[in-house]
């Protein structure tokens, strides 16, 4: 399998895909520190900046699966839900990604808010815009917790596949309301994990617990310090990415 990654970060798809046995063919990340990390790690793949000024289509057909984080602040009830309004807003980028690349796999993720800002819009926009190119789609809510990751961080990770083999429809009917499939943990689980990430972000340890290598831990300069802690906050956690590759391993 063949994969390229937008919205980057510092690579837990890409990690994730590497586990997997996968090529790592591209990534796409603006932020200075992150592709640092991602030519570190991934010096072979091609590597993109700002996506909105990127044209994919020399990739057209020769890629198997693209994923990406596509930015959670517009959706985030951390932030001002700004959603569509909010310049971060860049699922239609990575649409139009989609779009020129046509890749037989999809895999998205963004923040638990994206299912209920402004009624759903913009979770029925995915769904939407990804089966009108001609992919089936699902949306399942994973908890970091779920892959025994020890704090709770909630996300919504769209599935997609073009042509429809193996995946489940969702929302076919005229009118009927999309919805999401949950893989949580126990109550005891989410209530240790919330403890237990409280204590974490105190002590300034921050990798084991979100699934990542410890590398970005040791930095001692305090501008890429600064970095690697949001690095760890945008980042998705590569387990429960794995764990999505190997089923869609199974269908492939």
């Amino acid at each position: 399998m063949r994969h390229g990654s937008l919205f980057s970060g510092i690579g837990g798809f890409d990690l994730a895909a590497q586990w997997m046995g996968w090529e790592n063919v591209f990534h796409c990340e603006w932020n200075e520190f992150g592709q640092r990390v991602l030519k570190h790690y991934w010096p072979k793949a091609k590597s993109y900046g700002d996506i909105t000024k990127t044209d994919f289509t020399q990739w057209r057909g020769s890629v198997d699966i693209i994923t990406g984080g596509f930015p959670c602040q517009p959706y985030s009830s951390a932030g001002k839900r700004k959603g569509t309004e909010d310049n971060r807003h860049l699922w239609p980028e990575m649409l139009r990604a989609i779009r020129e690349i046509r890749p037989s796999f999809i895999v998205g993720e963004n923040v638990r808010g994206i299912v209920n800002w402004s009624g759903g819009m913009v979770f029925n926009d995915v769904h939407t815009d990804l089966e009108a190119e001609g992919y089936d789609v699902t949306a399942v809510l994973i908890p970091a917790c779920g892959t025994n990751a020890l704090h709770k961080r909630e996300r919504v990770w769209f599935v997609a596949h073009a042509n429809g083999n193996g995946l489940q429809k969702m929302g076919k009917r005229h009118g009927q309301k999309r919805r999401i499939s949950e893989k949580s943990s126990s109550e005891f689980d989410r209530h240790f994990a919330a403890q237990w990430d409280k204590k974490k972000r105190s002590s300034g340890v921050i990798c084991s617990d979100d699934g990542l290598p410890k590398g970005l831990d040791g930095i001692t300069l305090s501008k890429w310090r600064d970095e690697s802690i949001k690095a760890y906050g945008n980042a998705i956690v590569p387990q429960v990415a794995y764990e999505i590759f190997k089923a869609i391993s199974r269908l492939h």
